[in-house]
């Protein structure tokens, strides 16, 4: 039954209930990390699953690869080339402003890229830059070329070599190595901002030029610094290996060459992205991922999807309650400024990209499928990767890359978080609400227990009452049945102390008596005895003890005779004034040595009480007064109006009170005389002041007076008639 009673106390229900406040948090937050990480890790094992079915859909398909291209060993830039998609096609007129877009992944070309016929030639300004682009089924091509000295080709001359041109150089498994030369005629060289359409002429060996390539169409326009040509070719060339080359002639009179520049000598290939690779992802593909098929060298095949547009992977509908919802728009403004939102305005780096060099794809190309995780440049998202290989014959010729944000991840978190949070605020408004009620049923039992005290108890320390014990198992009950108990032991203590007096009153007076018989026989037989220090000695005692039983039964008769009403019957208006004013001349006749000063006495001080009890209360602090005045002062006494009160003080020159006898000064057997004193003196003389005071529902106090004269006031306060 004890630790009953003690697992449901007050504390234990105090630490139960605000520990699991507390937790209830932590739990939530590890709950959603936990489902982030699951997410996760799901969101990793889907992207593998998509990318093994993409790359099982491509398995043992050579035809979709370029041969030339996906079979190489190594990849050299200046000689392997990749043809961008390009969104238009691009129209052929000389001017570059069209290629701007194209500027990053520019190839240049210059001395260094000489070929071997002109090894031994002097380092020369010759340079070029290239461009490749690919739009549907043909292949355009820019080439910048800085020139100092452009040689055009003259009118009707046979030779397409004595001139500066461009040779580009395609070799086919079923017709082997086949050179095109574009040359310009010289009719454009009067006006260097307009151009001409150039032929591509098919030549032999000895550069013997045959007919136009019919296929192939060009556009030439001379610059201050050389020349610009844009070509357009069949995509079929792609599939073959490929060289170019800029030839220069600085003379026009000998129309040498002087000297060339490219890749001619080992030719190389130009990749295009395969659109039968692109139309088979795009079947597979979802709008929440971006596909990419990739060569073994990382160079892009095909691209599908686009991960800035992708929306949240996760959509959860709002179906909670309507309180609910009106908490989450209020709420919403402090989510939005403390969650970290997804962000499409992130900067893709591999947006563009024709070629990818990704930790998962490195581990793809050997032949391991794996995942990687990484941080855009601005910090804004978070993309993982999923890479798998594609084999043709056994060996890896590619692979396949899917990639996704965490957006939906992080929408599903932040959703998970506020909708945790706005489920904690509406418990801890619950909790509040059950804490408060909790706190002000502990209050108000704490407060009635005041109260009970409060009306059990007087201000001079009298039970009046009792105080009712609960019938609670927890600390405040056993507060209030421990005070309950206190309150009625010291009732009947103070029962007691009550009752003492009269009962001592009633029983020293048969004994007193006959002493005093006694002693009164003895004198009179005996009258040796008037004389005698031991007679006169017993005398002054019995009368001490007469005394002291008289001021007993005064006190003792007042006490009753107020608590039992027996005065109010007796009550009646009279001049407040008037009573003190007679006191005052009584005490003048009785103590003609002692001065008496009334101060501010007018008349028509109107109260109801009992004219008796007011003398009685008069005496008694004139009394006392007198005992403590200084020899020759004066005792000043003043009446005076405050509002609707009259406020009657007694100053008497004297001895100070201790400052810790001001407060009980007026409680029964109290007293400051020295106990050497000769006379009797119960401390009952101001209790019985007190007690007047009471019953008149005034107040009546003591305290000290140190200017203009030192002594000790004694202040009566009582409401007038109005």
């Amino acid at each position: 039954m004890r630790l009953f009673k003690k697992l449901f106390s007050l504390k234990s229900k105090l630490l139960l209930l605000s520990s699991s406040m507390l937790l209830l948090p932590l739990l939530g937050y590890q709950y959603v990390s936990e489902m982030e990480h699951f997410l996760r890790a799901g969101q990793e094992q889907t992207m593998l699953g998509t990318a093994k079915a993409v790359a099982t859909a491509l398995h043992e398909r050579p035809a979709l690869f370029d041969q030339s291209a996906a079979y190489q060993q190594q990849v050299i830039p200046t000689r392997d080339l990749y043809a961008y998609a390009l969104p238009v096609p691009v129209k052929l007129d000389g001017q570059l402003n069209e290629w701007a877009s194209l500027d990053k992944y520019q190839q240049n070309y210059n001395h260094a890229h000489r070929l071997a016929a002109f090894s031994d030639t002097q380092t020369s300004s010759l340079s070029f830059s290239q461009k490749v682009g690919q739009y549907q089924q043909h292949l355009y091509l820019a080439i910048s070329v800085k020139d100092d000295a452009v040689v055009l080709r003259p009118n009707n001359s046979y030779a397409v070599d004595k001139n500066d041109y461009l040779q580009i150089s395609i070799f086919k498994p079923d017709t082997g190595l086949q050179r095109y030369i574009f040359a310009a005629n010289n009719t454009s060289q009067q006006n260097l901002q307009t151009g001409q359409w150039v032929n591509a002429f098919a030549v032999d060996e000895n550069n013997r030029a045959e007919l136009p390539e019919k296929q192939v169409q060009g556009y030439w326009r001379n610059t201050v610094q050389g020349y610009d040509l844009e070509l357009r070719l069949p995509i079929s060339w792609v599939g073959a290996k490929v060289g170019f080359a800029i030839f220069d002639v600085d003379d026009v009179h000998t129309r040498e060459l002087v000297g060339a520049i490219g890749n001619a000598d080992e030719l190389g290939t130009i990749l295009v992205p395969s659109p039968e690779i692109d139309a088979i992802i795009k079947g597979l593909s979802y709008h929440n991922s971006r596909i990419w098929v990739v060569d073994k060298h990382g160079r892009v095949l095909a691209r599908s999807g686009d991960i800035q547009q992708a929306t949240s992977t996760y959509q959860t509908s709002n179906t909670s309650a309507k309180f609910l919802q009106q908490m989450q728009s209020l709420l919403q403004p402090i989510y939005d400024a403390v969650l970290t939102h997804p962000s499409k305005n992130f900067i893709d780096q591999l947006k563009d990209a024709v070629k990818i060099d990704d930790q998962a794809l490195k581990h793809a190309l050997i032949g391991k499928a794996d995942t990687a995780w990484r941080l855009t440049p601005d910090k804004a998202a978070v993309i993982l990767s999923a890479a798998h290989p594609i084999y043709i014959d056994g060996q890896v010729l590619g692979a396949v890359v899917i990639e996704e944000t965490t957006h939906g991840i992080r929408t599903l978190r932040n959703q998970s978080l506020q909708n945790l949070f706005n489920q904690m605020v509406l418990l801890l408004l619950v909790g509040s609400c059950i804490f408060l009620l909790f706190a002000l049923r502990i209050s108000g039992r704490i407060q009635n227990l005041k109260k009970q005290l409060g009306l059990a108890v007087d201000a001079q320390g009298r039970i009046l009452a009792k105080v009712k014990a609960e019938n609670q198992f927890d600390e405040i009950g056993d507060l209030s049945r421990s005070v309950s108990d206190l309150v009625e032991r010291l009732s009947q203590y103070n029962r007691y102390l009550e009752s003492m007096s009269s009962r001592m009153s009633h029983e020293f007076k048969t004994p007193i008596a006959i002493i005093a018989s006694s002693l009164e026989a003895l004198k009179v037989e005996q009258t040796q005895l008037k004389g005698n220090e031991f007679f006169q000695r017993a005398e002054q005692g019995m009368q001490r003890l007469n005394s002291m039983l008289a001021a007993m039964t005064e006190a003792t008769r007042l006490e009753q005779a107020i608590q039992h009403s027996h005065y109010l019957a007796q009550k009646e208006p009279f001049d407040f004034a008037a009573v003190v004013q007679g006191c005052v001349m009584a005490h003048q006749q009785t103590f003609p040595n002692q001065q008496f000063k009334l101060i501010e006495m007018p008349s028509d001080y109107q109260v109801i009480g009992s004219p008796d009890l007011i003398v009685q209360m008069l005496e008694k602090i004139l009394a006392n007064a007198i005992d403590f005045a200084k020899p020759d002062s004066e005792i000043e006494i003043k009446l005076v109006r405050d509002k609707k009160q009259l406020v009657l003080t007694i100053f008497n020159q004297g001895p100070l009170l201790p400052e810790q006898m001001a407060a009980n000064l007026f409680n029964s057997m109290v007293s400051v005389r020295d106990s050497d004193s000769q006379q009797t003196h119960l401390g009952l003389g101001l209790y019985i002041a007190r007690l007047v005071s009471q019953f008149h529902h005034g107040q009546i106090r003591a305290y000290n007076q140190h200017q203009p004269q030192q002594g000790v006031v004694i202040e009566f306060v009582m409401g007038l008639v109005e």
